[in-house]
C-alpha cells in the first residue's frame, strides 16, 4: 500500500506505476450491507466519507475489499488536500484494486484485470462519488504518473 520513494523515473521489469493523488488512502471493506473505510493505520472513516460509504453498500459483490484513496478535485480536476482536509467540495474514492470479491480473492490478478468485473456496477451507480484508476504495468511512468512505484507481488 505504500509507495517506494525514487530520485526520478525508472522502468523495471514487475513494478506498477499509479497515479499520484493527494488525499487519504482508504481500504474499503464490505459485508453485506456493511461498510468500513479505514486508514493504512486502521482509524475508521466510515462517518467521515457518508456518500462513498453508501455508494459501496450498492456495489453487486456481497464482500468486498477496495484499495484507494479519498479525494477532493479543484475545478481543474487536479486533487488538493487542503479541499479535503477542509471538507470543501465533493469526496470522491479513486479505486485503485480491487483485493477481495464475493469471496476470491484477486490478489493474484490485481493489477491486471480485477477491477473489470466492478467497472459496470461502478458506472450504473447514481452517484458519482467513485473514480477506477487503472495501474500500469508498462514501461517508463508518464509525467502525471508518481516518481514512487509498488512492486508488484
Amino acid at each position: 500500500m505504500l509507495a517506494t520513494l525514487v530520485a526520478k523515473p525508472f522502468d523495471k521489469p514487475g513494478w506498477v506505476y499509479e497515479e499520484k493523488y493527494d488525499g487519504d488512502r482508504i481500504i474499503a471493506y464490505k459485508e453485506g450491507a456493511r461498510v468500513l473505510l479505514l486508514s493504512r493505520n486502521g482509524k475508521d472513516n466510515t462517518d467521515r466519507f457518508p456518500k462513498i460509504a453508501a455508494a459501496i453498500e450498492k456495489l453487486r459483490p456481497a464482500t468486498l475489499v477496495l484499495d484507494g484513496e479519498v479525494v477532493v478535485f479543484d475545478p481543474k480536476s487536479v486533487s488538493r488536500f487542503q479541499l479535503l482536509q477542509q471538507r470543501k467540495g465533493e469526496p470522491v474514492y479513486a479505486v485503485f484494486d480491487c483485493l477481495f470479491a464475493d469471496g476470491k480473492d484477486c490478489g493474484t490478478s490485481r493489477y491486471r484485470h480485477a477491477a473489470r468485473p466492478l467497472k459496470k456496477s461502478f458506472c450504473r451507480m447514481a452517484s458519482c462519488c467513485f473514480r477506477i484508476v487503472s495501474a500500469h504495468m508498462a514501461s517508463k511512468p508518464t509525467k502525471s504518473q508518481s516518481a514512487a512505484g509498488t512492486k508488484a507481488s
